[in-house]
């Protein structure tokens, strides 16, 4: 160990991870909360709050019933509740069990999975000290042999509401509870922005083979979503930077990169084998260029390919955790190399890394996001998710972060949320003419009433009772909800494009125009067809009036009768009128514009002949006199 003591070497080892962790305890660590509701006993009705679990499936976005229950034995639940004959499986008809348990004695992962074993929908436990809520984290070495088969949620309380629940249920009253997830996360637009704080390390353990696993198993889903933009993606690592004193220490170079400035525990926890903290740094730093160079290609989703493929075809196992290995993937995804290796840089020089230098700055919190402390971790919209690292549950996360109904048809499956229009259309209103329309619009967090929108055609009401087309086309939609009746061959509609909404029926008929409308006979009620000689016959919606005789027409417009024989003279003898009209109009404007030529054309001459010889009329000079003849 190049001439140094193993005492004086663990030493040192023990100065570094003690450095490593005051630099990270000078951090703020935010613990993520959701809200618990108290409806009865009537004392204790409120809303209280509690501490997430790291673990498990939390139910982001939704809400869950259920009663209270303290056990009568094991009230740690450090040991199977079966040992003492506790079952909590709720009975038929009954409401879903949340097991209350102190704390202490053992990891919070076990309370949680004998709680599971024994039938309860949740777990909460009860804080055994009076400070500040914490955030009940997954155990780093033993306690992890149920990690990842814990699925109910779990919540920490604090000691007075532990104790004040336990009174309650000590004088025999029945506490119900709704555990509510709906506004744990921020879901302000239509995309859901999420950070995936990771490793590549894969030698860590349990977690570490969890995080693989949810890395094969998300990918698909990832890469649709940030595919479609319904995402914003992106990948951070954390590190660590050595303290002064230790930068030249055999501990920090063989953990560190670029003079101590950014470092990695080593992975098998052991300084004298396998491969280094460097090791693992080197590995992360390729990661982040290699999606920082997809990214600004806009393929960023050929990160999790590339994650993936390193992980089985370079595992530290099989002693291929070297960037020779992390170049061959590389080049199999078509990715340029010389990108990644410019963006990596030199990590033997005494400089800063740009790259690493943006990631411990993106580890510190900012506005409601705490310091990113716990690996793995997920970001969704700047606020930290706490559970179990699961397809399922990280996918849930993620879907409570979109607005209401702007969610991918993804979140929207049996296996993520429950469809409540499905039962009773969700109590909104529903077409009954066609049953296609309804106001019932599946999201998420659960259903709204609004009113559809149909063939580009707006239905404008209430959404739970009423909903009616409007606009133009609405009388292509179930005729707008107004009136229609066909008879032998002719269809007359109370509806009108051109008006935005309503019903009127047409002329000839009387009525609502939404559920009636009746003929209106004419004749019978002496509206029209009042002339002098005219016969009048109701037909559906009109009339026909008869005039008596061939040689008369009945005039509509005036209700009156008139002679065919008398229109047809007096129409002739008008028309002759307008032809000699025309004629003699047309003789006239002939003259004057011929008297209009010889008059333009006279003036024309004399002007002409002016210029050459005088005029009759004009004085001749007084200085002039007439030319005589010459004498001979």
């Amino acid at each position: 160990m190049g001439g140094r003591s193993p005492a004086r070497w663990w030493r040192c080892a023990l100065l570094l991870l003690l450095a490593l962790a005051l630099a990270v305890a000078e951090g703020r660590f935010v613990v993520e909360k959701n809200s618990l509701r108290v409806t009865s006993p009537a004392a204790l009705r409120g809303v209280y709050e509690c501490a997430i679990g790291n673990f498990g499936m939390p139910q982001y976005g939704g809400t869950m019933h259920g009663v209270v229950v303290y056990p009568k034995a094991n009230t740690k639940g450090c040991k199977p509740f079966s040992d003492s004959g506790l079952s909590f499986n709720p009975k038929a008809g009954g409401l879903p069990v949340f097991l209350l348990v102190d704390r202490g004695d053992c990891y919070f992962t076990t309370k949680g999975w004998n709680a599971q074993t024994a039938g309860a929908a949740a777990v909460l436990v009860a804080d055994d000290r009076a400070e500040p809520l914490i955030t009940m984290d997954t155990p780093e070495s033993a306690g992890k042999e149920h990690l990842e088969n814990i699925t109910v949620p779990s919540a920490l309380v604090s000691k007075r509401f532990g104790d004040d629940l336990k009174a309650a249920l000590e004088n025999g009253d029945m506490v119900n509870v709704l555990l509510d997830w709906r506004e744990s996360l921020p879901h302000p637009d239509e995309r859901v922005e999420y950070e995936f704080w990771t490793n590549s390390n894969d030698e860590c353990g349990a977690k570490c083979d969890m995080q693989m696993n949810f890395v094969r198993n998300f990918r698909g889903v990832a890469q649709v979503l940030e595919q479609r933009g319904y995402t914003q993606f992106a990948p951070h690592y954390i590190t660590w930077y050595c303290p002064e004193a230790f930068v030249l220490s055999k501990q920090c170079t063989s953990q560190c990169i670029n003079h101590g400035r950014y470092c990695a525990p080593d992975p098998e926890q052991d300084f004298t084998t396998g491969y280094d903290g460097k090791d693992v740094v080197v590995q992360n730093l390729i990661q982040i260029c290699l999606f920082k160079v997809a990214n600004e290609s806009r393929k960023p989703w050929l990160w999790w390919d590339y994650v993936h493929d390193f992980a089985i075809r370079c595992p530290m196992k099989e002693k291929k955790y070297t960037r020779d290995c992390a170049n061959g993937v590389i080049k199999s995804l078509g990715m340029d190399i010389d990108k990644i290796n410019k963006c990596v840089g030199d990590p033997d020089a005494d400089e800063d890394n740009p790259v690493l230098k943006a990631e411990q700055d993106a580890q510190i919190g900012h506005g409601s996001r705490g310091d990113v402390t716990i690996l793995p971790t997920f970001v969704v919209n700047n606020r930290q998710y706490r559970g179990k690292l699961d397809k399922r549950a990280v996918l849930r996360a993620i879907c409570s972060g979109f607005e209401e109904t702007t969610e991918p048809d993804i979140c929207l499956t049996q296996d993520i949320q429950t469809n409540q229009c499905l039962e009773n259309n969700g109590g909104c209103w529903l077409d009954h003419n066609s049953n296609n329309f309804t106001a019932c619009k599946d999201t998420f967090r659960g259903r709204v009433c609004e009113c559809p929108i149909v063939n580009g055609v707006k239905f404008v009401g209430d959404g739970y009772t009423h909903c009616e087309a409007s606009g133009v086309g609405r009388c292509q939609i179930n005729n707008g909800g107004c009136w229609k009746e066909t008879r032998n061959g002719k269809s007359v509609s109370a509806c009108s494009n051109e008006v935005a909404k309503g019903c009127k029926c047409p002329p000839g008929f009387k009525g609502d125009g939404i559920h009636s409308c009746e003929d209106i006979d004419e004749c019978k009620e002496r509206l029209f067809c009042q002339c002098k000689g005219c016969s009048c016959e109701n037909t559906w919606g009109s009339y026909e009036c008869g005039c008596g005789g061939n040689n008369m027409l009945y005039m509509r417009e005036h209700d009156t009768c008139i002679s065919k024989v008398a229109s047809s003279s007096v129409g002739w003898g008008f028309l002759w009128v307008i032809f000699f009209g025309l004629g003699f109009a047309g003789v006239g404007a002939y003259a004057v514009y011929k008297y209009r030529l010889r008059s333009y054309m006279d003036s024309e001459i004399r002007a002409i002949m002016a210029q050459y010889m005088p005029l009759e009329n004009q004085d001749t000079s007084s200085h002039q006199r007439p030319v005589e003849h010459a004498d001979i």
